[in-house]
Protein backbone atom coordinates (compact mmCIF):
# COMPACT_ATOMS: atom_id res chain seq x y z
CA UNK A 1 0.00 0.00 0.00
CA UNK A 2 1.42 2.96 -0.83
CA UNK A 3 0.60 6.84 0.56
CA UNK A 4 2.07 9.91 -1.22
CA UNK A 5 3.63 12.59 0.86
CA UNK A 6 3.15 15.79 -1.11
CA UNK A 7 4.34 19.21 -0.26
CA UNK A 8 6.35 22.32 -1.33
CA UNK A 9 9.01 23.44 1.20
CA UNK A 10 11.10 26.41 1.28
CA UNK A 11 12.81 26.65 5.19
CA UNK A 12 12.65 23.21 5.28
CA UNK A 13 9.80 23.18 8.24
CA UNK A 14 7.17 21.58 5.55
CA UNK A 15 8.97 18.87 4.26
CA UNK A 16 10.17 18.19 7.82
CA UNK A 17 6.81 17.87 8.90
CA UNK A 18 6.02 15.74 6.15
CA UNK A 19 9.35 13.61 6.86
CA UNK A 20 7.20 13.08 10.36
CA UNK A 21 4.20 12.23 8.80
CA UNK A 22 5.44 9.36 6.69
CA UNK A 23 7.23 8.00 9.79
CA UNK A 24 3.55 7.70 10.60
CA UNK A 25 2.47 5.89 7.92
CA UNK A 26 5.28 3.61 7.85
CA UNK A 27 4.05 2.19 11.73
CA UNK A 28 1.20 0.75 9.90
CA UNK A 29 2.14 -2.37 8.08
CA UNK A 30 1.91 -2.79 4.89
CA UNK A 31 2.09 0.89 4.37
CA UNK A 32 4.91 2.77 2.46
CA UNK A 33 5.14 6.26 2.31
CA UNK A 34 6.19 7.99 -0.93
CA UNK A 35 7.84 12.07 -0.42
CA UNK A 36 7.50 13.82 -3.35
CA UNK A 37 7.89 17.74 -3.74
CA UNK A 38 7.15 20.09 -6.85
CA UNK A 39 9.59 22.77 -8.36
CA UNK A 40 9.78 26.34 -7.24
CA UNK A 41 8.35 29.11 -9.51
CA UNK A 42 9.30 32.43 -10.67
CA UNK A 43 7.65 35.61 -10.57
CA UNK A 44 6.68 34.47 -14.19
CA UNK A 45 5.43 31.34 -12.74
CA UNK A 46 7.44 29.36 -15.18
CA UNK A 47 9.69 26.34 -13.38
CA UNK A 48 12.75 27.59 -12.69
CA UNK A 49 14.35 24.89 -11.32
CA UNK A 50 16.03 21.12 -13.06
CA UNK A 51 13.45 18.41 -14.32
CA UNK A 52 15.38 16.77 -11.35
CA UNK A 53 15.89 18.12 -7.75
CA UNK A 54 19.98 17.94 -6.51
CA UNK A 55 18.23 16.71 -3.25
CA UNK A 56 15.52 15.71 -1.48
CA UNK A 57 12.60 14.38 -2.57
CA UNK A 58 11.78 13.79 -5.95
CA UNK A 59 9.27 16.19 -8.35
CA UNK A 60 5.63 14.52 -8.22
CA UNK A 61 3.99 13.25 -11.69
CA UNK A 62 0.76 12.67 -11.94
CA UNK A 63 1.45 8.84 -11.84
CA UNK A 64 2.23 9.33 -8.23
CA UNK A 65 -1.06 10.30 -7.55
CA UNK A 66 -2.98 8.03 -10.24
CA UNK A 67 -0.81 4.91 -8.23
CA UNK A 68 -1.28 6.10 -4.67
CA UNK A 69 -3.70 4.59 -1.98
CA UNK A 70 -4.38 8.27 -0.68
CA UNK A 71 -2.49 11.31 0.29
CA UNK A 72 -0.84 13.97 2.34
CA UNK A 73 -0.79 17.37 1.32
CA UNK A 74 1.53 20.40 2.96
CA UNK A 75 2.57 23.33 2.08
CA UNK A 76 3.62 26.50 3.69
CA UNK A 77 1.28 29.26 4.68
CA UNK A 78 1.21 32.04 1.80
CA UNK A 79 -1.36 34.92 2.56
CA UNK A 80 -3.59 32.21 4.25
CA UNK A 81 -3.44 30.12 1.16
CA UNK A 82 -1.30 27.40 0.21
CA UNK A 83 1.98 27.81 -2.22
CA UNK A 84 1.46 29.13 -5.36
CA UNK A 85 4.22 26.13 -6.82
CA UNK A 86 1.75 23.47 -5.06
CA UNK A 87 -1.18 25.14 -6.33
CA UNK A 88 0.08 25.04 -10.16
CA UNK A 89 0.80 21.19 -9.65
CA UNK A 90 -3.05 20.74 -8.70
CA UNK A 91 -4.09 22.59 -11.33
CA UNK A 92 -2.71 20.49 -14.04
CA UNK A 93 -4.55 17.73 -12.25
CA UNK A 94 -7.54 17.77 -14.46
CA UNK A 95 -7.08 14.35 -16.39
CA UNK A 96 -6.81 12.91 -13.28
CA UNK A 97 -10.28 14.75 -11.57
CA UNK A 98 -11.65 13.78 -15.47
CA UNK A 99 -11.13 10.08 -14.82
CA UNK A 100 -12.00 9.87 -11.23
CA UNK A 101 -9.00 7.93 -10.33
CA UNK A 102 -8.68 10.07 -6.34
CA UNK A 103 -12.16 9.51 -6.06
CA UNK A 104 -12.71 7.30 -2.90
CA UNK A 105 -9.13 7.67 -1.60
CA UNK A 106 -8.49 9.07 1.80
CA UNK A 107 -6.17 12.62 2.09
CA UNK A 108 -4.95 14.62 4.80
CA UNK A 109 -3.35 18.24 4.83
CA UNK A 110 -1.07 20.08 6.93
CA UNK A 111 1.39 23.23 6.92
CA UNK A 112 3.62 25.57 8.39
CA UNK A 113 3.73 29.51 8.89
CA UNK A 114 6.07 32.00 10.23
CA UNK A 115 3.22 34.09 12.62
CA UNK A 116 1.62 32.20 14.90
CA UNK A 117 -2.22 33.39 13.54
CA UNK A 118 -0.68 33.20 10.19
CA UNK A 119 -3.54 31.67 8.54
CA UNK A 120 -2.72 27.81 9.23
CA UNK A 121 -6.11 26.66 9.13
CA UNK A 122 -7.11 28.69 5.89
CA UNK A 123 -4.27 27.33 4.65
CA UNK A 124 -5.48 24.29 5.48
CA UNK A 125 -8.97 24.36 4.30
CA UNK A 126 -7.43 25.83 1.11
CA UNK A 127 -5.91 22.71 0.32
CA UNK A 128 -9.03 20.73 1.07
CA UNK A 129 -10.74 22.14 -1.61
CA UNK A 130 -9.40 20.31 -5.19
CA UNK A 131 -8.73 17.20 -2.93
CA UNK A 132 -12.69 17.59 -2.31
CA UNK A 133 -13.66 18.32 -5.72
CA UNK A 134 -11.64 15.32 -6.82
CA UNK A 135 -13.76 13.11 -4.83
CA UNK A 136 -11.10 12.44 -1.71
CA UNK A 137 -12.09 11.16 1.61
CA UNK A 138 -10.91 14.10 4.11
CA UNK A 139 -9.42 13.23 6.98
CA UNK A 140 -8.45 15.76 10.17
CA UNK A 141 -6.82 15.03 13.68
CA UNK A 142 -9.26 13.86 16.38
CA UNK A 143 -9.38 15.23 19.66
CA UNK A 144 -8.54 11.87 21.24
CA UNK A 145 -5.14 12.78 20.63
CA UNK A 146 -4.01 14.05 23.59
CA UNK A 147 -0.78 16.18 22.08
CA UNK A 148 -3.67 18.51 20.33
CA UNK A 149 -5.17 19.75 23.27
CA UNK A 150 -1.74 19.85 24.93
CA UNK A 151 0.43 21.74 22.10
CA UNK A 152 1.30 25.39 22.40
CA UNK A 153 3.07 25.31 18.86
CA UNK A 154 0.76 24.20 16.55
CA UNK A 155 -1.95 21.34 15.22
CA UNK A 156 -5.64 21.89 14.50
CA UNK A 157 -8.45 19.34 14.09
CA UNK A 158 -8.25 20.20 10.18
CA UNK A 159 -4.62 18.68 9.96
CA UNK A 160 -0.81 19.28 11.25
CA UNK A 161 0.08 22.65 11.05
CA UNK A 162 3.90 23.97 12.62
CA UNK A 163 4.76 27.66 13.94
CA UNK A 164 8.35 28.71 12.98
CA UNK A 165 8.39 31.55 13.80
CA UNK A 166 9.50 34.95 11.60
CA UNK A 167 12.90 33.78 11.92
CA UNK A 168 12.23 30.62 10.98
CA UNK A 169 13.90 29.42 13.67
CA UNK A 170 11.39 27.84 15.79
CA UNK A 171 11.81 24.21 15.66
CA UNK A 172 9.33 21.65 15.57
CA UNK A 173 7.98 20.42 19.00
CA UNK A 174 7.23 17.03 20.17
CA UNK A 175 3.84 17.34 20.28
CA UNK A 176 3.83 18.41 16.60
CA UNK A 177 5.93 15.77 15.85
CA UNK A 178 3.56 13.75 17.77
CA UNK A 179 0.57 14.77 16.03
CA UNK A 180 2.14 13.92 12.21
CA UNK A 181 2.74 10.64 13.39
CA UNK A 182 -0.65 10.22 14.29
CA UNK A 183 -1.93 11.75 11.44
CA UNK A 184 0.38 9.47 9.44
CA UNK A 185 -0.72 6.63 11.05
CA UNK A 186 -4.48 7.38 11.04
CA UNK A 187 -4.28 8.05 7.06
CA UNK A 188 -2.28 4.33 6.78
CA UNK A 189 -5.12 2.94 9.03
CA UNK A 190 -8.10 4.35 7.25
CA UNK A 191 -6.40 3.53 3.74
CA UNK A 192 -5.60 -0.33 4.38
CA UNK A 193 -9.44 -0.56 5.57
CA UNK A 194 -10.89 1.19 2.34
CA UNK A 195 -8.66 -0.47 0.30
CA UNK A 196 -9.25 -4.42 2.04
CA UNK A 197 -13.14 -3.72 1.49
CA UNK A 198 -13.09 -3.38 -1.90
Amino acid sequence: MKLLVLYYSVHGHTGELARHIARGIEEVDGAEAWLRTVPRLTPATAAAEAAVPDSGAPYATLDDLRQCDGLALGSPTRFGNMAAPLKGFLDSTSELWLSGVLAGKPACVFTSTGTLHGGQESTLLSMMLPLLHHGMLMLGLPYTEAALSRTRTGGTPYGVSHWAGLDNQQPISDDEKQLCRALGARLARIAQQLKNAR
